[in-house]
């Protein structure tokens, strides 16, 4: 096993992990999150591709990169506002309910485009187990909601959560799809131009807010220091892009890797948010997670 691949590996699983437990954590708008989280990411893109002389991508490969980009703040974006959805009673979702449903929806979403469109596991017995493990992360995303003591608001808040993360899949799916009609480049060439359609979608988005709405978010000290978090997604991002590449781990084992920052991010959420949960909750949240990661890895080598 590559150590130096191990160590990128865990930036990522680091990253991703506390990237929206620290997006709760700020606070502020989502429009709020998403503007300082983008140039965050910008910021590192920048450094990265000047420090190693990353020449920037032309043509096609420019837009398709920057297009994703913007597709992954779309669908960021939403995931955020999923987090602070209320029901009746006023209590909000949170990250650590939100994350592991995104999860799902991201793996499933990535299977299906994998198996119908690019004609992943051609023979029978693959897709049945691929069908199995999808299932079980679909499951485990089910179980990390448990909550012992149930309301009819908490029913419907999930319910519409559900509604606003499948939205979001389709700015995630862009993201990872856009990027495999590239060519000749890799994905530590395409990180600028997909961190500059991350930042024009989320100054778009600031502008508007501040004209539309006059709610000036350039003028509000959580807007930068959302900045914070999207250090850490673009230190994630650069983890999986470097634990990928086939000298270090290869693309199934960095995916894999990867999956584990969803242990980090739900559990991150509950303590850090401070969100009481009895000893039934943590261990029907702690088999889902489980599941996913199970079904993650099982989806990611056949």
């Amino acid at each position: 096993m590559n150590i130096v691949g191990l160590l990128f590996a865990g930036l990522a699983i680091i990253g991703w992990g506390a990237y929206p437990t620290l997006v709760s954590k700020i606070g502020g708008s989502p429009i709020q999150a998403i503007f300082g989280a983008t140039w965050g990411t910008l910021l590192v893109a920048i450094v990265l591709a000047l420090s190693c002389g990353l020449a920037m991508p032309t043509g096609a490969n420019f837009w398709l990169a920057l297009v994703s980009g913007a597709a992954w703040a779309f669908g960021n974006v939403l995931t955020i506002q999923a987090f602070r959805l209320r029901d009746d009673e006023g209590n909000e979702l949170g990250s650590a309910k939100a994350m592991p449903i995104s999860t799902a929806f991201q793996i499933t979403a990535n299977v299906l485009w994998g198996v119908i469109m690019l004609g992943n596991w051609p023979s029978t017995t693959s897709r049945a187990i691929g069908a199995v493990a999808v299932i079980a992360v679909l499951i485990g995303a089910y179980l990390t909601t448990y909550q012992q003591h149930k309301t009819q608001g908490n029913k419907g808040l999930l319910l519409k959560a559900m509604g606003v993360l499948l939205i979001a899949q389709v700015g995630y799916s862009l993201y990872g799809i856009l990027p495999q009609y590239t060519q000749n480049t890799d994905g530590l060439h395409l990180f600028l131009p997909q961190a500059i359609g991350m930042a024009l979608f989320g100054l778009a988005l600031g502008l508007f807010e501040t004209m539309k709405n006059n709610d000036n978010i350039f003028a509000k000290k959580q807007t930068y220091l959302q900045l914070i978090s999207g250090l850490f997604f673009a230190m994630a991002a650069l983890g999986y892009l470097v634990s990928a590449q086939p000298a270090m781990l290869g693309l199934a084992t960095g995916f894999v890797l990867s999956q584990v920052s969803i242990v980090f991010a739900t559990v991150s959420g509950i303590l850090v948010m401070g969100v009481y949960k009895t000893k039934k909750e943590w261990l029907v949240i702690g088999a889902g997670l489980l599941m996913i990661v199970v079904g993650a890895s099982i989806t990611a080598f056949l």
